[in-house]
């Protein structure tokens, strides 16, 4: 038994499903062939052993011997130390990998995120506020732009700060946020064809069809 654990919600709505960031644990679990297992907390009743795990009864977090990691970011650090396949052998590699995953969550997701928020509630009108963060969104696309025309990976090879950069900018694409920013999308679009990713994509969506058919 894999002493390796992912915790993650027992079900979610249909909205979410495909972005809930359990995913981004299962996607680099895959890409470094780590083995694991699954288990599941309730979305509707979050208990305090829930909390004792993740403070503000959010997932997933994970389980690793005597360590209880959450906050995807962190996990996805602990998860590189692991495998050179998530992370550079070499120090300045390492550091460079950190550094653009810390810029996927602080800079870019920062943007994108309260972005989603309006697009999910399908709220169109022009406010104010719905211009600032179109806006602020553009401006963080604008320098990724930049960064990724004539790049492959963020680092050189492959690392875990491309699965949260991808996985940030994946969402922006859901809502066709990447039309003018093609190296974006060509950026998600080869990271999304990754095998690992396929997996972790596929298996998010069967444990939450799975708990329909419950």
């Amino acid at each position: 038994m894999s002493d390796i654990i992912l915790t993650t919600f027992d079900w979610v709505p249909e909205m979410p499903r495909g972005y809930v960031r359990d995913l981004r644990v299962r996607w680099a679990l895959e890409e470094a062939a780590l083995a694991y297992r699954v288990e599941s907390t309730p979305f509707r009743d979050r208990g305090p052993g829930h909390f004792a795990h993740q403070p503000f009864g959010q997932a997933p977090w994970l389980t690793d011997g005597d360590l209880s990691i959450f906050e995807s970011g962190a996990i996805l650090l602990h998860l590189g130390e692991l495998s050179d396949k998530l992370m550079p052998a070499d120090r300045r590699g390492r550091s460079d990998a950190k550094e653009w995953l810390f810029a996927a969550l602080a800079s870019v997701e920062a943007a994108s995120q309260p972005w989603s928020f309006f697009m999910f509630s399908g709220d169109a009108d022009e406010t104010p506020m719905r211009k600032f963060f179109d806006s602020f969104l553009e401006a963080r696309l604008k320098h990724m732009e930049t960064v990724l025309d004539g790049s492959e990976w963020l680092v050189g090879t492959f690392s875990v700060a491309d699965i949260l950069m991808a996985d940030v900018l994946r969402l922006v694409d859901r809502f066709d946020g990447l039309a003018q920013f093609p190296a974006c999308r060509a950026y998600v679009a080869r990271a999304t064809a990754r095998p690992a990713f396929v997996k972790a994509y596929d298996d998010q969506m069967a444990h939450f069809a799975a708990a329909d058919a419950a």
